[in-house]
């Protein structure tokens, strides 16, 4: 083992150590009074964007003393934020007082307002009693607006989201109350010195004419929404063309419509529609015609495009949009019975509840009970024809034996009564005592257009029939770009 110690350190002279602590003290003096170019370039972005308050109050004292020397030759740019008014030069020198803080858009409109001026928007669970307690109306009043006028009773028939208008007096009297019925529509009551006074303002629209074009794809109700009918218009034409289309089985899909019809505006907005003019439907590749026309004594019906009359004494089928359940036969076996018995009408199912129609002009010869068919309605049309209408779930008001019924009036509602398995009508269609099956019984014709007329009616039909060839076309060319 080596017990050998360690070699001390070297001592250097001490005249060294000296030296070196100077030039070490020498060095950090140099770095200190002459620093890299680097180091000035990071000063020099740090002084850009840190200023010291001190040199910000400077800056704008610069800035407003500038502005000062040459406010009387030049545009400072700081005039654009400046509260400066074109005042005589005079009052220009006056300090301008302070801008008074900008007041919310809503609370503008309602300084714009008479103080006295009430507008309630109606909610569900409303009444006239409480819109009244809501403007600070004693319950008295309202008994004075009800009795007031026979029609003033319409400001009780409230409507979700209808909008009334008080006009009060300062002493907190009902002056006026106004509501809006409808975009046509609208009713007031104005206090006077024989007390109040019931008016109403009806808007006449401007009518225009429109035209839409559809194919059916599933439904006629559903074509007809997506083209841009109404429900009421879809109906409409359902009935015009429903002599020779029946729109309970022949519809098709890819059958199309083209229709022409009064459109009624108010102020650039469609607020309702009119009659259809003109319409055409092609169901299974043949197209049918109409075009409406009042004559010279002021009646109105509609006609195929050249003149002969679309109305038949009896339409196809007595509820629209049915599913035909059980067709005309012989040699049906009933379903209750369940033996073979001769089925001689149409049976259509559709909901309980849905509107039952007279197929033609007639009079009622029972309104009643009739064994297995329930609650029946019979029609005699003149000596020749007789139609049936079964398992009614009652009858339609003013039905009873012996009264006039026009084609197309609602005489019933579908239900279940007598021997049936499920909501239908049981329609038949007798010929001078025969039952026939309605939908291959060929119907007869009313009057065409008169001679005298015709010249007339073809100058009203042409144009129908070329703006619709001419919309089609139109609307087919733009689909394909």
């Amino acid at each position: 083992m080596n017990d050998t110690p360690p070699k001390a350190p070297p001592l250097y002279p001490k005249s060294h150590l000296l030296a070196a602590s100077g030039i070490a003290a020498l060095l950090s003096l140099a770095l200190l009074v002459f620093p890299s170019s680097d180091v000035e370039a990071k000063k020099t972005n740090i002084a850009l964007e840190l200023d010291t308050p001190s040199d910000q109050l400077k800056q704008q004292q610069d800035a407003q003393d500038q502005a000062k020397a040459t406010e009387d030759t030049t545009t400072s740019p700081f005039a654009q934020i400046d509260d400066s008014t074109d005042e005589p030069e005079d009052t220009a020198q006056a300090p301008a007082p302070a801008p008074a803080p900008a007041k919310p858009a809503a609370e503008a409109v309602a300084a714009a307002k008479s103080p006295n001026h009430r507008e309630i928007v109606v909610s569900k669970g409303d009444t006239l009693s409480t819109l009244f307690e809501k403007v600070g109306l004693p319950p008295a009043a309202v008994h004075e607006v009800i009795a007031s006028d026979k029609q003033a009773k319409q400001f009780s028939q409230l409507k979700n989201g209808q909008v009334l208008q008080f006009e009060l007096t300062p002493d907190g009297n009902l002056k006026q109350l106004h509501s809006k019925l409808n975009d046509l529509e609208s009713i007031s009551l104005s206090r006077t010195e024989k007390g109040y006074l019931f008016t109403r303002d009806v808007s006449k629209p401007n009518v225009r004419t429109a035209y839409v074009h559809g194919i059916i794809s599933n439904s006629l109700s559903q074509s007809g929404q997506r083209a841009g009918l109404s429900h009421s218009m879809t109906m409409d034409m359902a009935n015009i063309f429903g002599y020779d289309v029946d729109f309970a089985q022949d519809i098709r899909k890819g059958d199309e419509f083209d229709v022409i019809y009064e459109q009624k505006v108010v102020n650039g907005k469609t607020v309702g529609t009119g009659n259809i003019l003109s319409a055409r439907f092609t169901n299974r590749g043949k197209t049918y015609t109409a075009v409406r026309y009042t004559n010279k004594q002021g009646n109105t019906n509609y006609y195929t495009a050249d003149g002969n009359s679309m109305r038949k004494a009896f339409i196809r089928t007595p509820v629209e949009f049915a599913r035909i359940s059980s067709m005309f036969s012989m040699g049906r076996k009933h379903p209750i019975l369940n033996k073979i018995r001769a089925h001689k009408g149409i049976d259509y199912a559709a909901p309980r509840g849905t509107p039952i129609k007279a197929t033609g002009d007639g009079k009622v010869i029972l309104a009643g009970r009739r064994g297995g068919y329930g609650n029946t309605v019979i029609i005699q049309h003149g000596e020749t024809y007789r139609t049936l209408y079964g398992h009614m779930q009652g009858f339609a008001k003013g039905i009873q034996n012996g009264s006039s019924v026009k084609q197309g009036q609602v005489i019933g509602y579908i239900g279940t009564t007598g021997l049936s398995t499920g909501p239908h009508v049981h329609y038949e269609f007798q010929v001078n005592g025969v039952h026939v099956d309605p939908l291959g019984q060929k119907l007869p014709m009313a009057d065409p257009i008169a001679k005298s007329e015709k010249q007339r009616f073809m100058q009203e039909s042409q144009p129908l029939m070329a703006r619709m060839d001419q919309e089609k076309a139109t609307m087919l060319a733009s689909s394909k770009r």
